[in-house]
């Protein structure tokens, strides 16, 4: 039997055979007679499954002669796989294995050359002809790698010597002002910088682009950007501010003893300047602040009605910093008094500019949130149903009205990133009263401008809003990509190019964000529209599709992805909380270091803005390159293992 498979390996003139009769008695010569029903039995499998996947092309061959004829050997492949991956593979890669033969386990990129190669090899071993196929292959082991290299050059450029993954950054506001922050972040090793148009304006976009260009300049290598448009993103409205009040509290050890006094920084109405080492900063009359001194003393009834004493401890052209030792409460109607007890004259000044504090909603496990289509108190929101009883007071209004009229009493609803959870109760034509039914045993806080998922609800919703089309246009002015938010169906791709076609950018880069549970089980109808377009990427978002399809099958989701675009020869972006928190704080958790460790088999991974970016940009540099050295996409690499020589 190894001399048969030697032979298979080398011998491919034989004419095409149709699948061999089951009654075929094994070759004189030896071998496992059980082994040999073995590959009887694989081969009959195997060419029913070829003669699927052929007809699975053919089915789709209108949906086929619309992409690019450069994407068309990568789109045959994925309707392949497709194929493949319908029937549970495994009881035949038992089989497939036992022979010492490729399990199809890492097929993806070029499935029917793989399978053709194993049907050549049992061929070879139950001593049968078999013909090179290799003509209707549509990509092989190497020319898929080739394909996808070509299709990532092409939307991500170049990646820096000595790591094939790149690196994608997103742009603080500060980027627009502060060009030594781009450059830092270049020179750090940010190879694509990304641009959120859910934030900061057209203006400020533009000048983000502006500092990425010169500082890929200075750095003297290319650096793409890619403007994401906002979407149809469901969020909550805006809430009631809370009153403006401003608490001064000062640190205290176990025993209640101060050990670090409350700084108040006081500031002229005129001044936006603040000054570190403060606790809070606040705008005073200039007359006032000029009589400070050091060691002065301030006198005040705060928001309770409790008598507090500030002490002047600093006092410059940027306004004094005060210290106090008791906690206190200020309002704008704080009254401050200068000079308190012996002294002759006093000055008083009332305390202003303290902002009014986001407004929010207290929620627990059981409580009732009416979402509503209009914000609290606007005309027509009750009226329409009045003889419906309230359920109390807790309220907020929904960006996206529409999807009032188009969810089911039952489904799921989740908030802010899925930390409140809850299910629709009841429902009118103005409103949805939800049940709270995920939230910490402690309650929950919910603000306005956060994210509403509803991962059971069938939503049509617009691809593009009035405001991403505005947007557009500048995105088609500065960006070498675009990412499309929220993508669920082709129809949403075919309009973005319709858009970028009428603003002369057909070359432009569209990144799906595959983002929501439609959106992940429409992937493959996506990625053959997507072909259709000259360049084209899948980013996974893992914040808001962890939050759609559940965090326990995330883990799937996010492999599954991976697959159906390493089919269809696709750059992938792995997104959303990679290095999060070292990106916050300077220090990384265990489990991100080891989530970091996963995007190599990704084309780029992109991390998010925070303090300490730029540390997080080279401990990522650093973990791509060492892995690089072991995976390449599923494919393990054995590099010399350098530690236990």
């Amino acid at each position: 039997m190894i001399n048969r498979y030697k032979r298979a390996m080398s011998n491919h003139d034989h004419p095409p055979v149709s699948a061999p009769s089951p009654d075929m008695t094994p070759p004189a010569g030896g071998g496992n007679p059980q082994d040999f029903e073995i590959c009887i039995k694989l081969i009959k499998q195997l060419w029913a499954l070829r003669q699927s996947m052929l007809e699975r092309e053919k089915a789709r061959h209108e949906e086929l002669e619309k992409v690019l004829p450069e994407y068309r050997q990568s789109a045959r492949n994925l309707v392949h796989y497709l194929a493949l991956r319908s029937v549970d593979m495994r009881p035949l890669q038992e089989q497939l294995a036992r022979l010492g033969l490729s399990s199809l386990g890492r097929s993806e990129s070029h499935v029917l050359a793989s399978l053709d190669k194993v049907l050549g090899l049992l061929h070879r071993l139950t001593g049968q002809p078999w013909q090179d196929k290799s003509a209707e292959e549509p990509a092989g082991s190497v020319s898929s790698q080739e394909l996808l290299k070509k299709h990532t050059l092409k939307l991500l450029g170049h990646a820096p010597a000595g790591r094939s993954v790149r690196i994608m950054v997103t742009l603080p506001s500060e980027a627009a002002a502060d060009f030594n922050m781009v450059q830092d972040l270049v020179d750090a090793g940010m190879d694509i910088a990304r641009v959120n148009c859910a934030h900061d304006s057209a203006a400020d976009w533009q000048l983000m682009a502006a500092n990425v260009r010169r500082a890929a300049k200075a750095a003297h290598r290319p650096v793409k950007l890619l403007m994401d448009l906002g979407g149809p993103k469901i969020r909550t409205g805006e809430l009631a501010a809370r009153p403006a009040v401003l608490k001064l509290k000062p640190g205290k050890d176990e025993f209640g003893r101060v050990f670090r006094p409350a700084r108040l920084h006081l500031r002229p109405i005129d001044s936006t300047e603040m000054v570190p080492d403060v606790d809070a900063s606040v705008g005073v009359w200039g007359v006032w602040l000029a009589r400070l001194k050091v060691g002065s003393s301030i006198e005040f009834s705060d928001a309770r009605g409790a008598k507090r004493h500030l002490l002047v401890v600093q006092n410059d052209e940027k306004g004094a910093v005060a210290e106090c030792l008791q906690t206190a409460y200020l309002t704008p109607e704080s009254i401050l008094t200068l000079g308190g007890g012996s002294a002759k004259k006093k000055h008083t000044t009332l305390v202003c500019q303290i902002d009014s504090q986001p407004g929010n909603l207290f929620l627990q496990r059981g409580d009732m949130l009416r979402l509503t289509k209009e914000a609290a108190g606007q005309a027509g929101l009750i009226e329409e149903d009045a003889d419906e009883p309230r359920q109390g007071s807790l309220q907020v209004a929904v960006t996206l009205p529409q999807v009032i009229d188009q969810v089911k009493v039952g489904e799921r609803i989740w908030f802010d990133d899925g930390r409140i959870g809850g299910v629709i109760r009841h429902k009118t034509k103005a409103w949805l009263d939800v049940e709270i039914t995920q939230a910490r045993p402690d309650g929950e806080k919910l603000t306005g401008d956060k994210g509403i998922n509803l991962p059971d609800s069938q939503l049509k919703l617009p691809a593009l809003s009035d405001k991403d089309l505005l947007d557009l246009t500048t995105v088609a002015t500065e960006a070498d990509m675009v990412g499309l938010s929220f993508v669920q169906q082709a129809a949403d791709i075919d309009l973005l190019r319709g858009h970028l076609q009428r603003l002369g950018r057909e070359d432009m880069g569209i990144v799906l964000k595959i983002e929501t549970l439609q959106g992940f089980e429409n992937l493959p109808e996506l990625m053959l529209s997507a072909m259709e377009a000259k360049v084209s990427g899948v980013m996974i978002a893992r914040g808001d599709l962890a939050v759609e399809c559940g965090y326990e099958r995330l883990a799937e989701v996010q492999e599954e992805i991976l697959w159906c675009a390493e089919a269809a020869h696709m750059p992938v972006i792995w997104a959303t909380q990679v290095l999060e928190f070292m990106a916050k704080t300077g220090l990384p958790s265990r489990a991100e270091i080891s989530d970091a460790g996963l995007g190599v088999r990704a084309e780029c991974v992109m991390l998010n803005k925070g303090p300490y970016i730029t540390h997080a940009i080279r401990t990522l540099d650093d973990i791509l390159k060492r892995m690089g050295g072991h995976q390449a996409k599923k494919r393990p690499l054995l590099r010399a293992l350098r530690a236990w020589n």
